[in-house]
């Protein structure tokens, strides 16, 4: 039987958002080698502009907040917002209960296995293998988002929601780590979710050299949050609410993101926006960006109904994970120099490297339109 928070959920609506779709492939587009076409194109170029964009495609190196940080909350945003369509659909096809929860941990756990094989889990290296992963921390954040999500009602994951961000922020601030003789909680070395790292996880650790790992145990809680604020945002778009006014539904959107943005701020003057830490006050600023653009998506997309040009990023969305995971075995340099290596042989040598980068992002860009053409999809 469902839970009342269950029963008391709006009747649903199973219209597929054309809108998250092109934002995941958005998203992605990044992560496979799109951003890697600007370095070169600013150094033909000399634009301001686009001299800007390269250094914000980098991640701030500790405190602070670079464009480059926004892509994995995304993601992990844009999968919560996923889940109340899915939780629907899965009960009108008149699944249980009991059947959701598996599929949502054994998804949840399969993520995490996935990253550990991408770290090159299957080489049985363990003493050098990193453990934490990016496929692992959505698996997990958003496994537990979902539990919350499916036996709570909305003032149940509200306060779900800030307290977890509130109880993170005091643990941080009152439980500085005093091994490596620093005393900011804040810090690379004095930071709980270091100390943390280094007394329980096995292996090696990534991204911020021996003090701890990005994706590492204690920060996967607040990244919970960011899963959670995509489900509260997917089940807004799902109710009634407003549902013959969708300007008006965007609006409120946007302001809900503005609000957030302006909160991360805040929240940032006493516990710095940083994404190795997943900070309190990081999960608000970067999911009121992940909001915004969600609303800028939905009001174009699904709003006004201008789809055509959402083809390109939907090839990448529809099989995101696939090509995050082909990017370790698949070498599209090696295809593109196959497919366009003569024809960048004829430019100038200034443009080899634009030319390359751009041909290995058309190679990853055809594979994945020959799965989509073929209705091929890794589904997890």
């Amino acid at each position: 039987m469902r839970t009342s928070a269950l029963q008391n959920e709006s009747p649903p609506s199973f219209k597929r958002l054309l809108s998250l779709d092109a934002l995941r492939g958005f998203d992605m587009f990044w992560i496979m080698g799109g951003g890697e076409i600007f370095a070169p194109l600013a150094a033909l170029t000399g634009w301001p502009f686009l001299k800007w964009l390269v250094g914000q495609l980098e991640h701030a190196p500790w405190h602070g907040f670079h464009l480059e940080d926004l892509i994995f909350p995304l993601f992990l945003f844009i999968a919560g917002i996923s889940f109340p369509f899915s939780m629907a659909k899965r009960f009108a096809g008149r699944e249980n209960k009991a059947a959701l929860y598996k599929h949502v941990i054994r998804r949840g756990l399969l993520l995490a296995l996935l990253g550990i094989i991408y770290w090159n889990g299957i080489n049985f290296d363990f003493a050098h293998l990193r453990y934490p992963s990016v496929l692992g921390r959505i698996g997990l954040a958003w496994m537990f988002a979902a539990l919350i999500f499916m036996n709570t009602g909305l003032r149940g994951r509200l306060i779900w929601f800030w307290g977890i961000l509130i109880a993170y922020w005091l643990l941080l601030l009152n439980f500085p780590a005093h091994d490596l003789g620093a005393n900011d909680p804040f810090s690379m070395q004095g930071s709980l979710t270091g100390y943390i790292d280094r007394l329980l996880l096995p292996g090696t650790f990534c991204c911020y050299y021996n003090f701890g790992d990005s994706e590492g145990l204690l920060s996967t809680v607040p990244a919970i949050c960011t899963a959670l604020l995509g489900m509260l945002t997917g089940q807004f778009i799902m109710s009634p609410i407003l549902s013959n006014k969708p300007l008006r539904k965007v609006i409120c959107l946007g302001l809900a993101a503005l609000c957030l943005m302006a909160l991360g701020r805040l929240w940032n003057i006493v516990f710095p926006i940083n994404k190795y830490l997943w900070s309190s006050s990081f999960v608000c600023f970067a999911g009121g960006i992940s909001l915004l653009l969600f609303a800028l998506f939905y009001l174009v997309i699904d709003v006004w109904h201008f789809k055509k040009w959402t083809l390109f990023f939907r090839v990448i969305g529809a099989n995101s994970i696939t090509i995050y995971l082909a990017a370790k075995v698949i070498s599209f340099n090696y295809a593109a120099n196959f497919l366009f290596g003569g024809i960048i042989k004829l430019f100038p040598a200034a443009y080899a490297d634009l030319l390359n980068a751009t041909g290995a992002f058309c190679a990853a860009w055809l594979f994945l339109f020959f799965l989509y053409k073929n209705k091929i999809f890794l589904k997890i």
